[in-house]
């Protein structure tokens, strides 16, 4: 079953709810496939939509002349 598009909030949203069915219920080896394969393009789709908007906000901030000492995965990692 292939996920659709969706938003990186609803797909984060279902990555979550996938990841607490695989980790707390007892599921088929079918089921627990299907989930993973979902869970999978889900990641997919949200590290894509993550790494445009931080290409998004280099370019932004490249433009705006704005000086960062940190790349924005720094940042993220360190929160």
């Amino acid at each position: 079953m292939a996920a659709r598009k969706k938003t990186y909030e609803t797909a984060f949203k279902r990555l979550e709810e996938i990841t607490d069915k695989l980790e707390n219920q007892s599921l088929g080896l079918e089921e627990s496939l299907s989930l993973f394969q979902e869970g999978i393009q889900l990641y997919r789709q949200c590290h894509e939509k993550l790494t445009k908007a931080e290409e998004t906000l280099t370019v932004v901030l490249s433009e705006s002349d704005l000086e960062t000492t940190k790349s924005f995965q720094n940042e993220m990692e360190d929160a």
